[in-house]
């Protein structure tokens, strides 16, 4: 919660990622269409507790916010925890499943970083009110601002998924 009373971003994307089958469909939208999983929860929690919905700009000035972070300390440790999961060479040991644990601790940290840098300026589009506040919208113009094309079968399935998860969302 935040000084105000109101759910911040952090335990907001908790909750959602805990919905049903909610983690999975993350991971089919990260996996296949390169979708940035904080930046989707964050579009997700502009519209559905601050009815405010994204502009492509005001997505793309966000993403270039958190972009390098993504891509030199997310990435990078994600790479590390899913390589440790079967090798290299001694992995996977009892001991590198040690590590293993340890990064994951790590980048769930970095992301939690991340995220509350989406917070701090979700603040900013909370004040001024942008929009009605349709997830979906939010939803949809996050995974073609990260695929850079319309969706396919898969990522409409997975999008579907975090959409009725943020509609039974109890607040």
């Amino acid at each position: 919660m935040t000084a105000d009373g109101r759910e911040g971003l952090w335990d907001f994307a908790l909750r959602l990622y805990a919905a049903p089958d909610v983690a999975d469909a993350c991971l089919v939208l990260q996996d296949e269409s390169g979708i940035d999983v904080p930046v989707l929860l964050f579009s997700a929690w502009l519209a559905k507790r601050h009815s405010v919905t994204l502009t492509e700009g005001e997505l793309a000035r966000i993403d270039g916010l958190v972009a390098d972070w993504r891509n030199e300390v997310v990435k990078p440790l994600r790479a590390i925890r899913r390589r440790l999961k079967n090798g290299p060479y001694p992995a996977p040991t009892k001991e590198t499943e040690a590590l293993r644990n340890g990064v994951k601790g790590a980048e769930l940290n970095s992301e939690k970083i991340e995220l509350a840098v989406l917070e701090i300026e979700g603040e900013a589009l909370i004040a001024a009110g942008s929009g009605s506040g349709d997830a979906g919208e939010n939803l949809l113009r996050v995974l073609r601002y990260f695929r850079g094309s319309e969706q396919d079968a898969r990522a409409s399935e997975a999008l579907a998924v975090v959409e009725k998860a943020l509609a039974t969302l109890r607040p």
